[in-house]
């Protein structure tokens, strides 16, 4: 059985993820300077194969966290059409638990993980 929330908490949850994705939308800035720095230093093709990995691989993040934050605003949309078809009771009224917005989360969340720890080995190694 799917857990279910009010308006309130699935209100709250929108934006405390909509909040991290603009961190990690911050944090993939950085993550591009730090390549950019390593690119210009280091001219051989390891490195600019490397780079161009990473490149590649933030050009993804991008994408998923503009994504993320569509769905995430759409599902947003669709409960302040509620709270306007029934302004009354809304705030009462129980819903399905987004399940399929949290997974998405978690699982950007642990690739973002796992390219962040990709790149600080790379940087290390390079920088």
């Amino acid at each position: 059985m799917e857990a279910k929330k009010t308006i309130s908490e699935l209100h709250e949850e929108h934006k405390t993820w909509l909040n991290k994705l603009l961190f990690y939308k911050d944090e993939l800035k950085i993550m591009d300077n730090r390549i950019l720095e390593v690119a210009r230093k280091n001219t051989s093709k390891e490195v600019q194969s490397l780079t161009d990995h990473f490149n590649n691989q933030l050009i993804i993040q991008k994408e998923q966290i503009d994504i993320l934050s569509h769905d995430i605003k759409s599902h947003e949309s669709y409960l302040n059409a509620a709270v306007i078809d029934n302004d009354k009771g809304i705030y009462n009224e129980i819903f399905l638990d987004h399940k399929k917005h949290r997974e998405s989360i978690a699982i950007f969340e642990k690739l973002f993980k796992d390219l962040r720890e990709e790149l600080i080995d790379f940087l290390s190694k390079w920088m």
